[in-house]
């Protein structure tokens, strides 16, 4: 059920296709520091930042997603 509402809203709402998008260039580059060894101090507090940005963008997506589910009555 949510992957297919997450596709409709990827289809249809401009909003979530861009926090879809920033969500996964923020992934990207978290797993491009997670393939480093060692991070310096400004990479630590890169990855920090970036799961900070990740979490506060996946809760306005799923806040996206209940309040279609509510509008469709889907609930």
């Amino acid at each position: 059920m949510a992957a297919q509402v997450r596709d409709q809203l990827l289809a249809t709402n401009d909003e979530f296709r861009k926090l879809s998008q920033e969500h996964f260039e923020y992934q990207q580059r978290l797993e491009s520091l997670i393939q480093k060894k060692y991070l310096s101090e400004d990479e630590k507090i890169e990855e920090v930042r970036l799961k900070k940005l990740k979490l506060r963008l996946k809760d306005q997506m799923q806040s996206l997603e209940q309040k279609f589910l509510t509008d469709h009555q889907v609930v």
